[in-house]
């Protein structure tokens, strides 16, 4: 008999005797590894070195199967007593249809299930259709995780993602990122510190610092998911999601977001910030659509347009931004509105302002205060001319007030009022229908002529430095002009005049206050509009 014919018998039956000490061994012990043997099942040549007793070296077409893994390779060192080889050249792992290894070199250890795999690696998912490539990877097949540590590649038909260290859970189908990560999509590219990826959906968890890079704009982010397939993300912690021009830039706590249709909802400190039509949209509820161009924000709503040399800072339940071509911005306010610049300031039920115009129109209990003036109707419209009040029009319950005293309020009532302004100051007032004044003339040093109040259906009023120097009436006009000692309280004021400056917005946090109409005030608008 040769001789190698002769160490093959002598290792197999040892082989024999030590699976069977070792199964009974493991069995007293319960050990929680593996208690299976690596079987030898093929080998052309083998062969048992004196100075390695332990090892027998397989030459050529070597195969080993252990536990559902066949293992192939060119030659091996097969540690029987360790439970453990060496594999070299072509180094194969096929366990089932699915799992397929391959590299130059393998290290293997049964009693643990781990192969140590190096040089061009290559592990296939065939089920997932996935494949990894690195330089060295460890395969730990009792958790059924591989991973590298040295650089490697992660291909699926969506994405190509690369980085420094990397974990792959064939069971969950999900890889696991850290080091230098990027994620190669066809709409977008990834960027980040640590990223987790599920092969069955591509969808890529966020766990650390990332950017979003895809033709519609950027998104940095520090935790959230993005959705390769769909483009949909939930983005958390302050992300920051920029269009393409770097023009507008929206914020939250957590955004929910659509690349492919540019459409976001975000929950908790929204911003929305776009510097070509100068506004800023805030709120902690919102929602924004590029493809429609229109964003909106409720609770503590908040806008800031700065286009001008002034600020106007607005609020209102609900704001409403929509964005229109030559970067012209409409604005719309609805329910409780208040803003503040500082020379004007408002209250309404609703707004809407167009910036490219600059023509702000204010409905329903409206009131305004410019400069030293109280204007308040049903609806009113602002015309500004570089910056700055230039006219207003007046509809319904129409009037304007200006404060001389506690006691005195000059004003100005009718159906309609077109008012002129220049430098801040009354210019001229056209009443059209209902008119009804009250002024208190004033002599050169100040003192006060009289109450004089007039009626008629149309007046026409010329201001210089804040006195009547031209007035006009027609259509059965009245005037009385009492002395001041001889006028009775109900004559001080005009039937649904008031004047509202507790109402009046003082600085730009204070538009967040509330504050309710005092119940004579709204009585009396009550009662004046049942009155025919």
């Amino acid at each position: 008999m040769p001789l190698w014919l002769l160490l093959c018998f002598l290792v197999v039956c040892a082989s024999a005797n030590v699976v069977f000490s070792a199964k009974a061994s493991q069995k007293k012990k319960g050990r929680p590894r593996s208690s299976n043997k690596i079987e030898l099942r093929k080998a052309a040549l083998m062969v048992q070195r004196p100075t390695m007793p332990q090892v027998i070296v397989l030459i050529d077409s070597v195969t080993l199967y252990h536990d559902g893994a066949l293992m192939h390779c060119d030659s091996a060192y097969y540690n029987e007593t360790e439970n453990t080889f060496d594999a070299f050249g072509r180094v194969r792992i096929n366990q089932g249809d699915t799992i397929h290894l391959r590299g130059d070199y393998m290290k293997y250890d049964g009693i643990y299930r781990m192969a140590m795999v190096r040089h061009n690696v290559i592990l296939e998912d065939r089920k997932a259709k996935t494949t990894l490539h690195t330089d060295s990877l460890n395969y730990d097949r009792m958790a059924n995780i591989a991973y590298y540590f040295d650089g490697g590649t992660i291909i699926d038909p969506q994405n190509e993602l690369t980085s420094v260290w990397g974990q792959y859970e064939p069971n969950l189908r999900l890889a696991t990122f850290r080091d230098s990560v990027k994620l190669y999509g066809k709409q977008q590219t990834i960027t980040a510190d640590t990223l987790q990826y599920n092969t069955r959906n591509s969808v890529a968890t966020i766990l650390g610092p990332a950017v979003v890079e895809s033709d519609s704009g950027v998104i940095y982010t520090s935790k959230g998911w993005y959705n390769t397939k769909t483009e949909e993300s939930m983005l958390m912690n302050q992300s920051i999601v920029v269009n393409k021009d770097k023009t507008q830039f929206l914020t939250g706590d957590s955004i929910h977001y659509n690349r492919a249709e540019m459409r976001g909802d975000v929950y908790g400190n929204m911003v929305l910030h776009d510097t070509v039509r100068k506004v800023i949209l805030k709120g902690e509820r919102g929602h924004y659509n590029g493809n429609l161009k229109l964003a909106w924000a409720t609770h503590k709503a908040q806008a800031l347009e700065y286009s001008n040399k002034d600020t106007i800072f607005l609020h209102a339940d609900t704001l409403k931004m929509e964005q229109r071509a030559d970067s012209v911005n409409l604005l719309k306010a609805f329910r409780n509105v208040r803003f503040y610049r500082t020379d004007i300031q408002g209250v309404a039920d609703s707004l809407h302002y167009n910036t490219k115009d600059s023509l702000m129109q204010l409905f329903r209990s409206a009131v305004l205060w410019n400069s030293g003036y109280q204007v308040a109707g049903d609806s009113i419209s602002v015309f500004m001319r570089d910056s700055v009040v230039d006219s207003m029009l007046v509809k319904k319950d129409a009037y304007i007030v200006e404060q001389l005293d506690s006691l005195k309020l000059n004003q100005i009532k009718g159906r309609i009022i077109r008012a002129y302004m220049h430098d801040n100051e009354l210019k001229r007032v056209y009443v059209d229908g209902n008119a009804e004044s009250i002024f208190y003339p004033q002599e050169k040093d100040k003192s006060f002529v009289g109450h004089n109040q007039t009626e008629s259906g149309y007046i026409t009023m010329e201001f210089e430095q804040r006195k009547v120097k031209r007035l006009k009436l027609w259509a059965e006009p009245k005037a009385l002009m009492t002395p001041l000692p001889e006028v009775q309280p109900d004559k001080l004021k005009l039937k649904g005049v008031w004047w509202l400056d507790y109402i009046r917005p003082r600085n730009k946090d204070d538009i967040f206050r509330k504050v309710n109409r005092r119940q004579d005030e709204q009585s009396e608008v009550r009662n004046d509009k049942r009155t025919p």
